[in-house]
Order: C-alpha cells, then structure tokens, then sequence
C-alpha cells in the first residue's frame, strides 16, 4: 500500500473515531453540562497520551513544545466558540460551519505548504466539504444570526489546530501536550462558571464520557498519523467528515430520522472519499 492510500485510510479512521467520540459525548451531554463534559473527554485524553508516551518510551522533541502547546490552544478555543454558537442558538448552522471553515483552512496551508493536489483530489475535497456541510445540519437548522460569528471562529480554531499539530515531530508527548492546555482551559472554564456544584449524576456517565474521551483521542493520533504520512489537506478533509458517522450511528442506535439534507452529505461524503482515494 501506498503511503498516500495509507493516509487516506488513517484519516478515514480519524473520523470514525471523532464522529463516535461525538455522539457518546453528545449522548453524556444531554444529561450533564456540555462544558463539563468536554473538560473530562479532554482530561481522558490527557491521561491517555501520557500513559501511552511513557509505555512506548518515546522521546520528547523539544521543538515540539510551541507547536503542541498552540495546537492544544487552537483546539480549545474552538469548542468554547463551537458552544458560544450553540448558546446563541444557532447550533443548526454552528456544527457545519465549524467543520466547514477548519477543513478549508487547512486544506489552505496544506495547498501553500505543500503544492496542488491532483485534480480528482480538489474535486473530493469541495464535495467532501459540501457533505460535511450537509450531514451536519438538522431538520431544524435555523437562518444566520449573531451565532455565525462564533461558529466562524470555531472553524478557525479547529482548522488551527489541524495545521498547528501538523508541525510536530513526535506522536504521544505533542499530544499530551495539547490536551494539557486544553485540559486546562476547559476545567477552569468549568470552575470558573460554577458547574462542579451542579455535576449531580456524573458517576452514573463516567463509562460514557470515558469512552468519548478515549474516541477523542484516537481521532486526534489517527490524524496526527495521517497528516505526517500523506498530505495535510487530505488528512484535513477526509477527517472532518466526521459528521456523516455522528449522524449515522444516530440513525443505527437511537433510530433518529435521517433528514433529506443529511442523507444527501452521507452519500456526498462517500463519493469524496471514493474521489481523495483515487487522486
């Protein structure tokens, strides 16, 4: 297998995983606050990469720190704009948008960076984007209002950190890194709003937010593998199909209702990666 099929295949997993940490997170979320449960997906992930870092002995490259650090910055940032979004009740638009916005960017830098992809490959990727657009919007999407400025902003700061953590050198340890800081932005976010008084029932979803956690993590390695084995914009585009997953392991499990608009990004999603793959 060729390295460039070897990316497509680590970041189609990447957002397998992100799309199942996203839907237990999103089930643990409509019984616990959002923020809270974000702050412990992050806190799993933290522990996670630690663990792995220290059983594979791998080394710390130092050059990595400014790199891990901002990433882990970017993408935190972009989940507090992504909720400022929801908050002002615009969460229809905010999740496609987001996603939108962080894979062009990066599929920006990855153009600059790297050069043009094959035609085939720009052809997945304006579909990929498109399905990502689709997939991600609700029945009950609403218009434009003062929440589009928040999920633009969410999309910058995910679409940072595709293009930050891409830097790096090491696996594990920039990793870790990044879920330090985000780690410890969400849990003071928490702290700071008063939301651990009013965590009731949070023993009976720890399985649950674990599992988010552990799903979050495994989309972030598969990504950070994908983006050092092939191109940033493919790694970039391919994982922030994530929503089509989301949406069908809603429609596997709980039996929700597949709208028109999300039916068509699945299908769009398919022929993305079909177009990627075969660039």
């Amino acid at each position: 297998m060729s390295l460039e099929l070897a990316a497509v295949g680590f970041a189609l997993l990447s957002a397998l995983s992100w799309g199942a940490g996203d839907f237990s997170g999103g089930v643990a979320a409509r019984r616990l606050n959002p923020y809270l449960v974000a702050g412990l997906v992050h806190t799993t992930g933290l522990l996670f990469f630690c663990l792995m870092a220290l059983l594979r002995a791998e080394a710390f490259v130092p050059q990595d720190l400014p790199w891990s650090l901002a990433a882990g910055l970017a993408g935190c940032m972009g989940l507090v704009f992504l909720y400022r979004a929801f908050q002002a009740g615009q969460m229809g638009l905010a999740a496609p948008i987001a996603g939108v916005v962080g894979a062009a960017l990066a599929a920006l830098v990855g153009v600059f960076l790297e050069g043009l992809p094959a035609p085939l490959q720009q052809l997945g990727f304006a579909v990929g984007l498109l399905g990502v657009w689709l997939a991600a919007r609700p029945k009950e999407a609403a218009g434009f209002g003062r929440g589009l400025g928040y999920a633009v902003l969410a999309g910058l700061g995910f679409g940072g950190y595709f293009t930050l953590i891409d830097r790096v050198e090491g696996l594990f340890w920039p990793s870790a890194l990044a879920k330090l800081v985000a780690t410890g932005l969400m849990l003071g976010l928490v702290w700071r709003v008063g939301l651990w008084p009013r965590a009731r029932g949070l023993t009976g979803h720890l399985g649950l937010v674990g599992l988010a956690g552990l799903l979050d993590a495994g989309g972030n390695l598969l990504f950070l593998v994908a983006a050092q084995t092939g191109r940033l914009d493919v790694a970039a585009v391919l994982s922030s199909l994530y929503p089509a997953f989301t949406v069908l392991l809603a429609w596997g499990l709980l039996r929700e209702r597949l709208s028109q608009s999300q039916t068509k990004g699945v299908l769009l999603s398919l022929v993305a990666i079909a177009l990627i793959a075969a660039g």
